[in-house]
This record gives structure tokens, sequence and C-alpha cells, in this order.
């Protein structure tokens, strides 16, 4: 109804403009009995005639020369807000709010956000870190980067990289205990189980192999499992990201690399993808377009 009344509004002041029903039909592209009925019910709605017509002329009543102006201020408004909606459609503002895991969102999302903020200085963001899963519609959450395969759900996806989990271990404890050749040959070693599960998949020409070691150390966090592998403790497995520094500076080993599980993707989810805001499409066009988030 409100959307019918404004565009009574807008024939009401076109007539007024062009003096006439036939031009303002011509201009707006409706039909002439379109352009009276929306007059009519206009000023059914309102209990007032606005405009006085003869078969030569339409002028405007007393009431109507005082709507014809608060008409074209209400409509000025209502293109104004569009023209604003639509601006900031097309760019990046207002806040953004983005959800990674802890240790992933600290290494490698934070900096991509501090390019994000460089490039788009009008947006104000929150990196929000937590290994639980948010709900983005309950939590206000623009995006999310997400590790590992999808559940089905109402979220759009963009694959943005990819991930494996690779077992590793420090030098010097393989020069100890030698390097286990199979994944059965973990079961003879000392092991350190970071996360939930306590069984270690592995893959061979496409059959699935399960073993479940005895861990001397157990912890829920990455990097207190990963310092006691350097430190010579046995074997862990882990996210490769995260054992990344170890790798590079020669703190530790990849083992078992011809048995490791296809990678697990790497997603930005956010809540759908009609209408999707300037500031959400520019951050995942700033992560695809600057980083290499491919690990293992």
């Amino acid at each position: 109804m409100f959307m019918d009344r404004l565009e009574a509004m807008q024939v009401f002041v076109t007539v007024a403009d062009l003096r006439g029903f036939a031009p303002a039909a011509r201009k707006l592209r409706l039909s002439p009995s379109a352009v009276t009925r929306l007059i009519a019910a206009l000023e059914e709605h309102l209990g007032a005639r606005l405009l006085q017509r003869t078969t030569r002329q339409v002028t405007l009543t007393d009431v109507g020369t005082r709507y014809l102006e608060r008409a074209r201020r209400i409509l000025a408004d209502v293109e104004e807000a569009d023209g604003s909606a639509r601006e900031e459609r097309n760019r990046p503002s207002g806040r953004l709010v983005v959800s990674a895991p802890v240790g992933f969102g600290r290494l490698h999302v934070g900096p991509a956000m501090t390019a994000y903020l460089k490039r788009y200085p009008e947006v104000a963001c929150e990196l929000r870190l937590s290994d639980h899963l948010v709900n983005l519609v309950e939590d206000a959450v623009d995006a999310a980067v997400r590790i590992g395969h999808l559940p089905d759900s109402s979220l759009v996806a963009r694959q943005v990289g990819e991930m494996r989990r690779i077992v590793v271990a420090a030098p010097g404890y393989l020069k100890r205990h030698g390097e286990p050749k199979t994944p059965e040959a973990l079961l003879a070693h000392q092991t350190i189980q970071f996360g939930p599960s306590a069984s270690w998949r592995f893959v061979q020409d496409g059959r699935d192999i399960e073993v479940t070691p005895s861990p001397r150390f157990t912890s829920n966090s990455a990097d207190a499992a990963l310092q006691y592998a350097e430190a010579g403790g046995g074997v862990t497995r882990v996210l490769a990201y995260q054992a990344a520094e170890g790798l590079k500076r020669g703190r530790l080993k990849i083992l078992l690399a011809k048995y490791q599980q296809p990678a697990l993707p790497i997603h930005i989810v956010y809540p759908t993808s009609r209408l999707l805001s300037a500031k959400v499409r520019a951050f995942i066009d700033l992560v695809v377009e600057t980083t290499q988030w491919r690990f293992g």
C-alpha cells in the first residue's frame, strides 16, 4: 500500500508539472486510465480534491498546491535514500565483522584485514576469533573463514584456499627413534595428540587407513603440541599452517606425506549472495587477490 501511494504521488507531481493527464501518461509510460485511477485513489485516500479538470486544462486546487510541495519533498527524500543505499552497496563502507578460527585468524586473516583497512578507509572492521562455529545471522557476522568440508546450510561459500593435515616430528626425535614409514608404524612411536579425535586417518591407493596411537601428551592447543614436538617429545598431527613456522626453520619435518588425506577446503561463507554488500564482496576479492592460502 505504501508503495502504491508513492507511485500515486509521483503520478500526481507529473500531472501537475505537465498540466495534463495524457502527457503525464506518456512520460510515465502508463495508460491514461491508469493515471486517472491513481489520482482518484490518492484523492479518495486524502479525502480532498487535488486537481480541477476541464476539457482544456488541469489546474491545482488550494489543497493540491500545498500537497504538491510536500509530495515533491517526500519523493526527493525517497530518491536520496535509494541513492544512498545503492552507493553503499557499490562502495565499501560501514562496519565489517569477520569470524575466523583463532590460530588461522591470528596468522592469516588478521594480515588480510590489515590490508583491507588500508585499501578501504571508509570501513571499520572487527575480527572475531573463535574455534567454535558462530551463527552468522544471530551473531551479526558479515562473513566467516572456515576450514574443512561445510555441512549443508543456507550459507553461500567461496573457496579461497586449501589445507592439509600433516604428521610432523623434530629431527632430533627422528634421529633417536627412527622415522615411521607407514601409518601403522606410528603405534611404536611416542605421539602427541592435538584435537578431540584419538584416531589418525590416512589414505593409501584410495583406501582409508585409521590408526589410534596412545599419546604421551594430549592438548587442545596446537601451539602446545607443536612446542613439545619441537622439543623432541614425539610425533604429532596438526593442520599444515600450524606447523609452517617450525617447518620453515627446520625444527620440524613432515612424515608420511604420501599417506596424507586430500586437502581440506578453506572457504569464506556469508549469509546470502543476493544483494551482497560491497564491503563483503571487497573483502572476498582482496583475499583471493592477495593471499596464498594453500598449505601442506
